[in-house]
């Protein structure tokens, strides 16, 4: 059986995570994190990077960053896991839903300026598997509004968008290390990457459950203690351990799936040319990491008999999101927390996809 997804394994996770446990710093920023930061900081340019337990807690970190209060408004696409929503919503926002573009099924650039309003504080666009939102609109437009922009760049490691890493693009990004995603930390695991010199200190503070405690072990402060609001979004350093051992190997994993991915597309072309199904479109001026490869069919029926078939065939194929503001919690919070700016036809057509990972 092909399974919908396989986790990354490289062989040197066993050692580190051993290492890690046998540490004096195994509960977090320990050796193994220092060095994922670096590795980060090295790699992607920017001007911070802090591991987290998920990005989840990366996102909820940068909700708090920018100051997220009752009333504010936070405009991200509907067509995205619930956590791009939660870490608002949590923080008393309230999230406008935007259409998607049906090339890459990132979130509509051209309908992003006419949900500003006063009220407005950031902008949210979500990678969709690894491909780049239009991100020189978005920044323009954010600039224009005095608005922040956070990318949740979960799905994007590895991925750039006219040369450059994205979740670096924006004020503050943030990536997944989950299981399902390119990388993992051991199951579950998040980075969030600060790119405006404004948030690299009270990120760390955040992080430490709002303590000044990383000042202190650099000998900034001669004792630490409580100076902001904050929580525990301090990962083990066993889980910077296991994903250090990915990091080592992290162009190889890029490659391989890079392999798969274009030999699915090259050899589903002919379906496509039938009009049978429809395949991703990466813009030229996108860099894709293969996260996931999808299909579109025509309607739901064709959807259940193709994942019914690969799955006789031993193959295991899921959809993928329910557009949120179809979902239960979008339905109990529209009209309080929630305003919608989507075709009355898109909720249906987001339902005729089939999706399966490579």
């Amino acid at each position: 059986m092909i399974p919908f997804n396989k986790p990354p394994y490289t062989g040197n996770e066993d050692q580190y995570v051993l290492q890690a446990m046998r540490s004096e710093k195994m509960s977090g920023d320990g050796d193994f994190t220092k060095r994922c930061h670096s590795w980060f900081e090295k790699e992607l340019s920017c001007k911070k990077a802090l591991l987290t337990p998920s990005c989840t807690a990366a996102l909820e970190m940068a909700a708090l960053l920018i100051d997220i209060q009752p009333g504010d408004e936070v405009i991200m696409p509907s067509y995205t896991f619930v956590s791009t929503a939660n870490a608002f919503v949590l923080r008393g926002a309230k999230v406008v839903f935007v259409d998607v573009r049906p090339d890459t099924m990132n979130i509509d650039e051209s309908k992003i300026e006419s949900a500003i309003n006063s009220k407005t504080k950031a902008i949210v666009p979500v990678h969709y598997a690894g491909v780049a939102c239009e991100m020189d609109t978005i920044m323009d437009i954010a600039s224009r509004h005095n608005i922040y922009v956070i990318e949740d760049a979960a799905q994007g490691m590895m991925s750039t968008y006219k040369g450059q890493a994205l979740g670096t693009i924006g004020h503050i990004g943030t990536y997944s290390f989950h299981e399902t995603k390119n990388y993992t930390s051991g199951g579950e695991g998040g980075l969030l990457i600060i790119n405006d010199d404004q948030f690299k200190e009270r990120a760390e503070i955040i992080r430490e459950k709002g303590t000044n405690r990383s000042q202190f072990f650099r000998g900034m402060v001669d004792k630490y203690s409580w100076v902001d609001i904050g929580s525990s979004y301090l990962p083990s350093d066993i889980q910077a351990a296991y994903l250090w051992g990915q990091l080592e190997k992290a162009n190889e994993i890029n490659n391989n799936r890079l392999d798969s991915w274009s030999y699915y597309f090259e050899n589903l072309k002919m379906l496509e040319s039938k009009g049978k199904i429809e395949l991703a479109i990466i813009p030229s001026h996108c860099k894709c990491n293969a996260h996931m490869f999808y299909m579109k069919v025509s309607d739901m029926q064709t959807r259940s008999d193709l994942i019914n078939h690969l799955k006789d065939c031993e193959i295991v194929a899921v959809f993928h999101y329910i557009p949120l503001h179809t979902s239960v919690a979008g339905e109990k919070v529209a009209g309080c927390m929630v305003k919608i700016l989507i075709q009355p036809t898109t909720a249906r057509d987001y339902l005729d996809y089939l999706f399966f990972m490579v």
